[in-house]
């Protein structure tokens, strides 16, 4: 399973948005069984704090496609995890064990063009854990706009 926390207001999250990268990523893991949960803990006044319906809209007006959208407006599950960043991504194996915790890729920058040639570490990771193989590097240090949390 992925988490990917995500604010469509900040400019590291439309990095991924706009190049379609995000979309791409969540198509090719959904199609191959993962379920990628995107998760918007920015509370109520904050900066990306939408309602179910406004999420939904943008959903499908940028053609996204997560297995379904988790709204966190109390930063409980947010908290839970430590979500740093938007984005910031989250792979949990079929045990239940937290496998990889860090960036999407290795270009923190806002620039579209970047994500061509960015070192992906979801997909690795992804492919080294459906492969049955040890996560290469688990862990490393999120990039983007910090989640919008009440507290």
């Amino acid at each position: 399973m992925v988490l990917e926390w995500t604010n469509r207001g900040c400019p590291y999250t439309q990095k991924h948005y706009n190049s379609g990268n995000m979309q791409r990523l969540q198509r090719e893991w959904t199609s191959r069984g993962v379920v990628w949960l995107t998760v918007v803990s920015s509370a109520p006044g904050k900066q990306g704090y939408v309602t179910a319906s406004e999420e939904n809209a943008y959903l499908k007006q940028a053609n996204a496609a997560p297995t379904a959208a988790l709204l966190d407006p109390t930063g409980a599950l947010g908290h839970l995890y430590d979500a740093k960043t938007t984005p910031h991504i989250f792979i949990i194996n079929p045990k239940g064990s937290l496998i990889y915790n860090g960036a999407i890729d290795d270009r923190p920058t806002t620039d579209l063009s970047d994500v061509n040639g960015a070192k992906n570490y979801v997909s690795i990771a992804l492919e080294e854990a459906t492969s049955g193989k040890p996560v290469s590097n688990p862990t490393t240090r999120p990039y983007g706009c910090s989640v919008k949390y009440a507290d």
